[in-house]
């Protein structure tokens, strides 16, 4: 039998609770004090719930959606055994979320989210550009009360509200570079739109179908990043120049692009065979340094943001309904599924518990 033994600092006092164990590295101490006194969320006064322990709290709510409030407490102060801690309610503990409000934990997101590869990591780069992409959920259900409903509306997801969920991910790490949610009414270009400010010129944006109107192309050609999309089945592009490898010169709006017909024929594990027609839309024009074979192959990576999504929806929540009965408490709840289960801790930047987190409220 080997016994396994690690130390862990913990802060004095009443400050005690607000610690995750190992995970205090990624998100410590002085990078919440400071996100609390940038957006003038610290106490006024030294309470028994210090805000510092406030952010800990709801961090540890992300990884224990399951139970209340206390039972959170408890799980938060379980190592610190030796060390008098407080005891608070459940009310008081619903008091401490309320005090701190959303504005440190989006600024707490805001420092922690953005790409994770380094240069060497697979499916990251296409040449000199970093691939990343867009994508919705809108299948997080949220508790059925009435604050929920005059939000957000019912849906068909067996009676209960749902809330849109946008990110922005970098497609080899599944990190997660930004996220906005709101009411599904709001859209996915709508939301995507918001994210804008976050696209770079070394990037390479993938997209699902849906995403190809004019305005929200030239939006994203603005940002200087160059993309790779699916376009939708009724959508009519005029054949400019036939290319060598087979694929056009077109436009859409006023941007000119490129656009490939390929077929898609995917085998399963059990020999089944699935086949499909794929009109992809490129802002990389030159088809001899970016062959139309070479970027259909690319266009797969943008799974890796659905992979993300199943995690979110089947196994990190496993279906829950998320617990908050507001608009203000939403997220963060909801954001404990944008973890990436491939990366080593957490995604999101440098913590997907914190980045996630930054989801409260909505962005």
């Amino acid at each position: 039998m080997t016994a396994i033994t690690r130390t862990v600092t913990v802060a004095a006092g009443r400050f005690a609770p607000g610690h995750l164990g190992e995970l205090t590295a990624v998100v410590p101490f002085e990078l919440v004090d400071a996100v609390l006194e940038e957006t003038r969320s610290m106490q006024r006064r030294l309470r028994d719930l210090p805000s510092r322990v406030g952010v800990y709290f709801l961090l540890a709510m992300c990884l224990f959606p399951e139970v209340g409030y206390r039972l959170v407490w408890d799980k938060l102060t379980a190592g610190l055994d030796g060390i008098a801690v407080a005891g608070p309610t459940p009310k008081a503990l619903r008091d401490l979320r309320r005090r701190l409000g959303v504005a440190p934990v989006r600024a707490l997101f805001e420092v922690l989210a953005g790409p994770l590869a380094r240069p060497t990591t697979p499916g990251v780069r296409f040449g000199p550009f970093r691939t990343v992409s867009f994508d919705g959920c809108s299948s997080q259900k949220v508790a059925d009360s009435e604050r929920n409903r005059l939000w957000l509306g019912r849906t068909s997801h067996h009676g209960y509200p749902t809330i849109e969920l946008m990110t922005l991910v970098e497609t080899g790490t599944r990190a997660l570079i930004g996220a906005v949610f709101g009411p599904p009414a709001g859209g996915e270009t709508g939301y995507a739109s918001r994210l804008l400010h976050l696209l770079r010129p070394d990037m390479l944006v993938l997209w699902d179908k849906g995403f190809d109107g004019n305005s929200f192309l030239a939006a994203v050609n603005a940002t200087g990043a160059q993309v790779l999309g699916r376009l939708r089945a009724n959508r009519r592009t005029p054949v400019l120049t036939r290319l060598g490898d087979g694929s056009y010169l077109s436009v859409i709006g006023t941007e000119k692009v490129r656009v490939i017909d390929a077929t898609i024929t995917v085998t399963c594990a059990d020999g089944t065979v699935f086949a499909g027609s794929y009109r992809l839309v490129t802002t990389l024009t030159d088809a001899r340094r970016y062959p139309a074979a070479v970027l259909a192959d690319l266009y797969h990576q943008r799974w890796e943001h659905e992979s993300a999504y199943y995690a979110l929806r089947h196994t990190i929540t496993n279906g829950r309904v998320l617990r908050s009965g507001g608009q203000v408490g939403q997220g963060t709840a909801a954001a404990v599924g944008v973890v990436d289960p491939h990366c080593p801790g957490l995604s999101g930047g440098q913590g997907g518990v914190a980045a996630a987190a930054g989801l409260d409220g909505g962005l």
